[in-house]
């Protein structure tokens, strides 16, 4: 059994399911992915988010805001705490910090993060961490504000090893996407061959990034299984002991989903 630990079930392209979310999600579950983690992004998609973990046994959600999505609005950390309390919610974020697209509002990003650290660790809830181009501060603001026990995962890695490495320093967990297929990521491939088996999460981040060999369409939860693979041909394992791995890091960094699943 596998698990895709990030996705944003609500903007999958469902046009090869007739519109049907429920489709797309049975073709996952055919190729044994146990569960899935619905990740808002803004405001605006949390109700979107929240009634699709509550309608499906196998889906939780996160709340949370996008660096991209700050703007000027900066949601407090009582804010954050109060829809963390949703049923269901086993993270926070994504939140974090992106200087490729939007280095201008790096201000706001910086406390929008150091909110969710706070909420975060006042919720013994893990973040859900979207960097890019911003190595450094992401660090330090982890390591200034963040909880080393709830702690959370760097999703969607593209870094370098030397950023892994000090991130599960920091108690934090490694999230692999469909990039580690591509070409060109020889330095992901790193990362992915060091990170402790103990310490990794596979992830679509879904309807972006889709694997080889369906980069250019639209990724899917489904997908997930092609990442695991890769990996774990990458490291030499099974794709057995992979899942098997990935899953119980899962449930052991999102503990709430243990409590919230229907046995």
């Amino acid at each position: 059994m596998l698990v895709d630990s990030h996705c944003h079930l609500d903007r999958l392209k469902l046009e090869a399911y007739g519109g049907d979310l429920t489709k797309a999600l049975d073709a996952a579950r055919e190729r044994d992915i146990s569960a899935m983690l619905c990740v808002c992004i803004s405001e605006e998609n949390k109700q979107a988010v929240l009634d699709i973990a509550a309608q499906h046994d196998d889906i939780f959600a996160s709340v949370g805001v996008h660096p991209s999505d700050v703007n000027a609005r900066i949601y407090s950390v009582e804010e954050l705490v109060e829809w963390s309390k949703a049923p269901k919610v086993v993270a926070l974020g994504e939140s974090g910090l992106d200087y490729y697209y939007t280095k201008d509002s790096a201000q706001v990003q910086q406390q929008s993060f150091i909110n969710h650290l706070q909420a975060g660790a006042q919720t013994n809830l893990p973040v859900i961490v979207h960097t890019r181009e911003a190595k450094a501060d992401t660090l330090a603001l982890i390591k200034e504000h963040g909880a080393t026990d709830s702690a959370g995962v760097l999703h969607c890695f593209t870094e370098d090893w030397e950023m892994a490495e000090k991130a599960l320093d920091l108690g934090y967990y490694i999230s692999l996407s469909g990039i580690v297929t591509f070409k060109n990521a020889e330095n992901l491939r790193e990362v992915a061959k060091k990170v402790p088996l103990e310490r990794l999460l596979v992830e679509t981040d879904s309807p972006y990034l889709a694997p080889v060999p369906y980069r250019g369409k639209p990724n899917e939860p489904k997908f997930v299984r092609e990442v695991a693979q890769f990996i774990a041909d990458h490291r030499g394992i099974s794709l057995e002991a992979l899942a098997e791995a990935t899953t119980e890091n899962f449930y052991n960094l999102f503990n709430r989903a243990v409590t919230t699943s229907v046995k």
